[in-house]
């Protein structure tokens, strides 16, 4: 059936036909603070629901070693070898600005570019940036997505300054009792400015 407008604003105004509806909704009608507490609870229950989970929890710890070990040890350190064991065979990622790459050409890429002159690039996570969410299969863990934000550094006449910064997100899979780095998500590569 087709409304229009005016019948539209008249029949949201009427009441609803059941008594008990209309006893229940007429304090929301008339009182702004019950509408305000409303609104916090239902932002606070979706805000429970979406957490990540505890910074000192096991897994978040792991998955931010796992972190270390691809920046720290293999972008800015060039220490390849540490990033075999965790990356998972069926890897890919995803940039915004470099498209998208497998594992081989990922690993090649990294020794071209960042390795062919080691000690002019590197990556710091942002502080306090970092989150992990589990994902669950009937209640056991199968995996993890990690998300933060990370600066890029190159040395300049002997001295690194900030140059660029971006977001991440990565997608951890449990391969018998090992976490392994599966999907990338770099994006939203931009000029660092204070």
């Amino acid at each position: 059936m087709y409304y229009q407008p005016q019948d539209f604003k008249k029949q949201s105004t009427q009441s609803t036909n059941i008594p008990f509806m209309n006893s229940f909704l007429e304090p929301f009608k008339n009182s702004f603070v019950l509408k305000i507490l409303l609104f916090l609870a239902m932002l606070f229950y979706n805000f429970v629901l979406n957490a990540q989970i505890d910074k000192n929890s096991d897994l978040y710890k792991t998955l931010k070693i796992k972190d270390s070990i691809i920046f720290e040890k293999t972008f800015n350190l060039c220490e390849l070898e540490k990033l075999d064991s965790i990356i998972a065979k069926d890897f890919e990622f995803y940039h915004d600005v470099g498209g998208k790459q497998n594992r081989e050409e990922f690993f090649k890429a990294i020794r071209n570019n960042i390795c062919a002159k080691p000690g002019i690039n590197k990556r710091n996570l942002v502080s306090n940036s970092l989150e992990v969410h589990q994902l669950k299969d009937n209640g056991t863990i199968y995996g993890a997505i990690q998300k933060g934000k990370h600066t890029f550094l190159q040395k300049t006449n002997g001295i690194f300054k900030t140059v660029g910064i971006a977001d991440f997100t990565h997608l951890w899979i449990l391969e018998n009792k090992n976490w392994k780095l599966k999907r990338v998500l770099s994006y939203n590569h931009k000029p660092y400015s204070k």
